[in-house]
């Protein structure tokens, strides 16, 4: 399905790797000029040159990081803000520092990209903002309570922004991902099979750890590919009439009728 991306100018935040590097080549596959960015710049610059697409380097969780990554990015028709980071701490051990530094990396990093690409985008009167979100937003569990609550804020700020930019011809929406199958969860449920008894082969592996974890109704976990087709979707011309909404790729393991 042709959706129309061509001439279309993409940055895709933290897409040096993992979950942003598979939506970054769905995106340059469809057409879209894409910015790759990230923190490592070696990394960075090798998957941009991968895709002929442009790089900026910067940390979004500072101010002068975010100017030169919007420096560096230009004129922006679709913004998708994925770079975030979290950390496996409860309640017991995750310090009010954590979580203000996890709030600066997950949100704020996020609110600064809107804020210096969004206003070019309502004067040319299109385009996309889509934030990656995640179902803990919503059904936090009691491991990780930082990261959830910056998940949460991340739904939340998606439909305020949706609202600030009624009848400007920009969306705003969210991909809410499930619990993706990239090399370090792969590398991690291989480590924990023997101790938890997931079995031997891989199949066995992901469908017992999937079983245990995160029990959806595909019976697996989900690929960084899924997750992109739903981004490419919001920011394709086929999605003009979607704003302030949550698309959820986790196989069913959020359990809520809206």
């Amino acid at each position: 399905m042709e959706l129309n991306l061509k001439g279309k100018r993409a940055l895709v935040t933290g897409s040096s790797s993992g979950l942003g590097e598979a939506i970054a080549r769905l995106l340059a596959a469809e057409g879209a000029e894409v910015v790759v960015h990230g923190r490592d710049e070696a990394r960075t610059r090798s998957v941009a040159d991968g895709l002929g697409a442009a790089a900026a380097i910067g940390d979004l969780a500072t101010d002068a990081g975010a100017d030169a990554v919007a420096a560096a990015a230009g004129e922006i028709d679709v913004l998708v803000n994925n770079a975030g980071g979290y950390a496996h701490t409860g309640w017991q051990d995750t310090t009010p520092d954590a979580w203000r530094e996890i709030y600066e990396t997950n949100v704020v990093s996020a609110v600064r990209m809107i804020q210096r690409l969004v206003p070019g985008m309502r004067t040319r009167g299109w385009g996309r903002v889509i934030q990656i979100g995640g179902g803990l937003g919503s059904q936090p569990i009691a491991l990780q309570p930082h990261y959830s609550a910056t998940l949460a804020a991340r739904h939340s700020l998606a439909v305020s922004l949706a609202r600030e930019l009624r009848e400007t011809g920009v969306t705003s929406n969210v991909v809410s991902p499930g619990a993706i199958m990239v090399d370090s969860v792969r590398e991690w449920l291989t480590s924990q099979a023997p101790v938890h008894g997931w079995g031997e082969a891989w199949e066995d592996i992901e469908r017992n750890a999937a079983k245990d974890f995160v029990p959806n109704d595909i019976g697996r976990f989900g690929r960084a590919e899924e997750i992109a087709g739903a981004v490419a979707y919001l920011a394709s011309p086929y999605a003009d009439y979607v704003s302030g909404a949550t698309i959820r790729v986790d196989g069913g393991t959020v359990k809520s009728v809206v």
